[in-house]
């Protein structure tokens, strides 16, 4: 017989007393992740370019907005600096930023394969750096990523972004080596195609109808599905994972196209 205890599951999800930085806070995954955080208990650090965008979903959550470019390294300090002073030791991270410039490789310029890179992967390397420094200092905690399957499959006209998104899951799978001895988690989830506001001002409901066509659950994500997976990975619930790539992406990957022959 096993008489081991068994664990309360459903509070080892609760974040109460953690302060997470949630970077790209404002809309689609960002503002499910930021709500999502904040009904797990945690006090959340709202963090957006944009100044109106951090500041509702900081009311929403009763958070903390702070607007910053997490490009900037002098920035991302500061935005750790004023989440330690008002907020207290920052013991979580999750970073949604990312946009794709879509089209054939061949037409993409030197600056716009520059740019791709420093959208997707240099601000994460200062995450990384300036977050799971910060994140040791209190004690041990958690940091999420979001890539892509773009990184892990050919998208048509996501050369450049798959490749940068790449880089970034191998980047979390080597700090996930790199910090487990400080206590910090590091892992991604990878979205196949979501409907976030963004991508719902690009296609249509026929194109969207399309998109669910290949995809094998029938339909393509919401930002809400997304936000779930990444609670799972900032919680206890995930003790014991790191260096991970989660995909969510109703089945797309790996899925090959063919006809119908019988």
């Amino acid at each position: 017989m096993d008489d081991r205890d068994v664990p309360d599951y459903m509070n080892t999800l609760r974040l109460d007393g953690r302060v997470f930085v949630v970077l790209g806070s404002g809309a689609g995954i960002g503002r499910q992740t930021t709500l999502a955080l904040g009904q797990a208990g945690a006090t959340v650090v709202c963090v957006d370019q944009r100044p109106d965008l951090a500041q509702a979903v900081a009311e929403e959550v009763g958070g903390m907005p702070v607007t910053a470019d997490i490009s900037d390294r002098d920035e991302l300090e500061r935005v750790f600096g004023e989440a330690r002073a008002h907020a207290g030791p920052v013991t979580g991270l999750i970073d949604i930023v990312g946009r794709p410039h879509l089209g054939p490789l061949a037409d993409l310029d030197d600056a716009g394969w520059r740019s791709q890179f420093a959208l997707v992967l240099d601000h994460a390397f200062l995450a990384l750096q300036i977050g799971g420094r910060e994140i040791a200092a209190a004690g041990g905690g958690s940091m999420v990523f979001v890539g892509s399957i773009s990184g892990s499959t050919h998208i048509p006209g996501q050369s450049a972004y798959g490749a940068a998104k790449a880089a970034l899951h191998h980047l979390v799978t080597c700090m996930a080596g790199e910090l487990a001895p400080a206590g910090v988690r590091v892992n991604a989830v990878s979205p196949g195609f979501v409907r976030t506001p963004r991508l719902d001002t690009r296609l249509d409901e026929g194109q969207w109808q399309q998109v669910g066509a290949v995809i094998p659950r029938g339909m393509p994500g919401q930002p809400p599905e997304i936000a779930g997976p990444i609670l799972f990975l900032a919680s206890d619930l995930a003790s014991y994972v790191t260096g991970q790539v989660l995909r969510a992406d109703g089945g797309l990957s790996g899925t090959t196209r063919i006809p119908e022959l019988w």
